[in-house]
C-alpha cells in the first residue's frame, strides 16, 4: 500500500477515534470540539479530492492556514468565550476573515459553487446591508461584532448545526462506513432479491427495496445510485427493461433513501436540533410517509408492467436462501442493536450508534462463510477509514457553510423580514404560502444538497408557515420533502443525471419517467398537511394507520392514472378520484 494511502487511512482513523471519543469524554467545550472537527475535514476536501497539481498546492495552503486558525480558536477557547463575540486586535480579525473565506472555498470544492455563493451574498448583506433602501436594509452591525459572532461564538461557524455534524451525523457516517465494506452491503441486495426478485417487474422492485435499505444509511441519493445502481440497472437492462425506465427506477428509489427511517441521512438529526423533537419522534413521524412514497413507486412499477414487458429476475440471479439469511444478519444485527439501545434502552442516538458500530466492526472480520482473513479485514478497515474521512468532510463543508447563512439571518433579522414577505404575498393564506415555500425549496434544492436546502428554507419560511397555523413538525417535514424534489426534477436533477449516464440514456427521458414514478414525493407532503394524523404514529397509531391507508389508496390511484396505458377517461377518473381522496 502506498505511503500516501497509509497517511489517509491514518487520518481517517484519527477522525473516527476523535468523533467516537467525544461521546464518552464528558463535556468538551464547543469551541474545542467543533473547530477540531473542521480541522480534521480540511485535508480531505483540499488535498484528497484534488485532481491537479495547482489545486493540490492551493489546497495545501488553505489546509495549513485553516488548521492553524482552528487551533487558534481551540487554544484560546477560554479567553475568546469571555469576549462575547467582539473581536480584539488585528490577529483575531485576520483569523475570522481567513476562516470564513476558507469555509466558502471548502464548500465550493466539496459541492460546487451555489451554496458558497448564497453564503457569500449573506456575508455581503451582513457587512453592507445597512446601505439598502427600504425595509430589507438593516441598522448596521459593527464589523468586529458581526465577524466575531460568526467565528468566536456559537452563533455562526460553531453553532448548533455544526454541533449536530460533530456529535451525531459523524457517528452515523462512521456506522454506515463500517457496514458498507463487509457483507452487510451485499446483504441489502440479497434480501431485496429474495423478497421481490420473483415478482413481475421484479428487477425494478429489487432496486426499490435495496435502495430504500441502503439509502437509509447513506443519506445521499447520488451515492445510492452509484452503489446499488451498479448492480440493479444492468440487471434491468439485461432483462429488456427500457433504459429510461431502468434509470428512472433507480433514481427515484435512491432519492427516497433520504426520507427512510431509521437514519434518513443528516436531515433527521438537523430536524431534531431545530424542532426539539426527540430522534425517536422524528423517526416515528417520518415512517408512514416514507413507506407511502415507496408504495407509490411500487405501484408505478406495476403500472409500467402493463406497458412494457418488465420481467422477474432470472432464476440463476436469485441467491441461495442460506446466503440470504446469513448476509442479512450482517446488517440486521447492528440495526437491531441500534434500535434496541435507542427505543428500549433509552440511550441517545449517538451512544446507540457507538454500540452498533462495535457490533459491525466484529462482523467486519467475517464473510458469508464465517471465515476469517486478516488481509480482507485490513482492506475493509482501510475502506472504512477513507470513506468515513471523506463523508464526514463533505457533510462538514455543507453544514459549516450553511451555518454562515443562519448566523447572518439571526444577526440581521433578515429571516423575520422574509417571513413577513411570504405571509404578505400569500395573503395570510396557508396554501399559497405552502406553494411559495415548495417553489423556494425546489429552486434552492437544484443548487445545494438536500440538507442545506432544508436548513435554509425552513429558517426563512418555517416561521411563516407556523404563523399561518401549520404545526412545527409538519412544517419541517414538508420543507424537507420538497428540498429533496430536485434530485429527480429538471433542470438540475443529480440522481437522474448519474442514472442516465450509467445506462447511457438521454437524461430528460429518464427525468420524465422518474417524475411519474416519484409522484409521491410531490404529493405525500400535501397529504401530511391535509391530514396531520399521517405523522402521528407515535401519539395516535390507529388514526395514523387509517390515514396511511386512505393516502395510500389515493396515491395508488394517481400513480395508475398517470402511468398505466389506459383509456383517457379512465386515466382522468383515477387521477381525479385519487386527488379527491388525498384532499378530504
Amino acid at each position: 500500500m502506498p505511503l500516501s494511502r497509509n497517511l489517509w487511512v491514518l487520518l481517517g482513523a484519527t477522525s473516527i477515534v476523535f468523533h467516537l471519543s467525544l461521546i464518552f469524554s464528558g463535556l468538551v467545550p464547543n469551541l474545542v470540539s467543533r473547530p477540531l472537527h473542521m480541522a480534521l475535514a480540511l485535508p480531505w476536501v483540499f488535498l484528497f479530492a484534488s485532481q491537479s497539481l495547482p489545486s493540490r498546492v492551493s489546497g495545501a495552503i488553505f489546509s495549513i492556514i485553516g488548521i492553524a486558525c482552528c487551533l487558534f480558536i481551540v487554544l484560546n477557547e477560554s479567553a475568546l468565550s469571555d469576549q462575547y463575540g467582539y473581536l480584539s486586535g488585528s490577529l483575531q480579525k485576520a483569523v475570522a476573515v481567513a476562516l470564513l473565506l476558507i469555509v466558502l472555498e471548502m464548500a465550493r470544492r466539496a459541492i460546487s459553487w451555489p451554496l458558497p455563493l448564497v453564503a457569500g451574498l449573506a456575508l455581503v448583506y451582513g457587512i453592507w446591508g445597512q446601505h439598502l433602501p427600504g425595509e430589507f436594509g438593516h441598522p448596521g452591525l459593527p464589523l468586529q461584532s458581526f465577524l466575531g459572532t460568526l467565528v468566536i461564538t456559537e452563533g455562526g461557524l460553531w453553532g448548533k448545526l455544526t454541533g449536530i455534524s460533530v456529535s451525531i451525523v459523524a457517528i452515523f457516517v462512521i456506522f454506515g462506513a463500517v457496514l458498507n465494506p463487509g457483507e452487510a452491503g451485499q446483504g441489502f441486495m440479497n434480501l431485496a432479491t429474495a423478497a421481490a426478485g420473483r415478482l413481475k417487474g421484479g428487477a425494478a422492485k429489487v432496486s426499490v427495496l435495496s435502495s430504500a435499505l441502503f439509502g437509509s444509511i447513506s443519506g445521499s441519493a447520488s451515492a445510492n445510485v452509484a452503489s446499488t445502481g451498479a448492480i440493479t440497472m444492468p440487471a434491468m437492462t439485461r432483462l429488456g427493461y427500457p433504459k429510461r425506465i431502468a434509470g428512472a427506477v433507480e433514481a427515484v428509489a435512491s432519492s427516497g433513501g433520504q426520507i427512510m427511517p431509521p437514519l434518513m441521512g443528516a436531515g433527521a438529526f438537523v430536524m431534531v436540533e431545530l424542532t426539539g423533537v426527540p430522534y425517536t419522534g422524528i423517526m416515528a413521524a417520518a415512517l408512514l410517509p416514507a413507506l407511502l412514497y415507496f408504495l407509490t413507486v411500487w405501484v408505478g412499477i406495476n403500472a409500467y408492467t402493463h406497458r412494457y414487458q418488465l420481467g422477474a429476475l432470472a432464476k440463476d440471479d436469485h441467491p441461495d436462501f442460506r446466503i440470504v439469511v446469513i448476509t442479512t444478519l450482517f446488517f440486521l444485527v447492528p440495526f437491531a442493536i441500534l434500535l434496541e439501545r435507542m427505543l428500549l434502552g433509552g440511550y441517545t442516538p449517538q451512544y446507540a450508534a457507538c454500540v452498533a458500530i462495535v457490533a459491525a466492526l466484529v462482523l467486519l472480520n467475517f464473510d458469508s462463510q464465517f471465515s476469517f482473513s486478516l488481509t480482507r479485514t485490513l482492506k475493509r478497515l482501510e475502506s472504512t477509514c477513507i470513506h468515513s474521512g471523506t463523508q464526514i468532510a463533505t457533510i462538514a463543508s455543507i453544514i459549516l457553510c450553511a451555518s454562515i447563512v443562519i448566523g447572518v439571518l439571526a444577526q440581521t433579522g433578515l429571516g423575520i423580514k422574509i417571513t413577513s414577505l411570504i405571509i404578505s404575498v400569500s395573503g395570510d393564506q396557508l396554501w399559497p404560502a405552502l406553494l411559495l415555500t415548495a417553489l423556494a425549496c425546489l429552486l434552492l434544492g437544484m443548487e445545494v444538497p438536500t440538507t442545506a436546502a432544508y436548513i435554509i428554507c425552513v429558517s426563512v419560511a418555517g416561521p411563516a408557515l407556523q404563523n399561518l397555523g401549520l404545526d412545527l413538525l409538519t412544517t419541517h417535514l414538508f420543507v424537507f420533502w420538497f428540498a429533496l424534489l430536485s434530485t429527480i426534477t429538471p433542470p438540475v436533477c443529480g440522481a437522474v443525471f448519474i442514472a442516465a449516464g450509467m445506462v447511457n440514456e438521454n437524461w430528460l427521458k429518464v427525468a420524465v419517467s422518474a417524475m411519474a414514478l416519484g409522484i409521491g414525493l410531490y404529493l405525500v407532503p400535501i397529504g401530511m398537511v391535509v391530514n396531520s394524523d399521517l405523522i402521528a404514529l407515535e401519539q395516535t397509531p390507529v388514526r395514523a394507520l387509517i390515514a396511511a391507508v386512505k393516502t395510500g389508496l389515493s396515491l395508488s390511484a394517481i400513480a395508475y392514472g398517470v402511468i398505466a396505458p389506459l383509456a383517457t377517461w379512465i386515466r382522468l377518473l383515477l387521477t381525479g378520484c385519487g386527488f379527491l381522496l388525498l384532499l378530504i
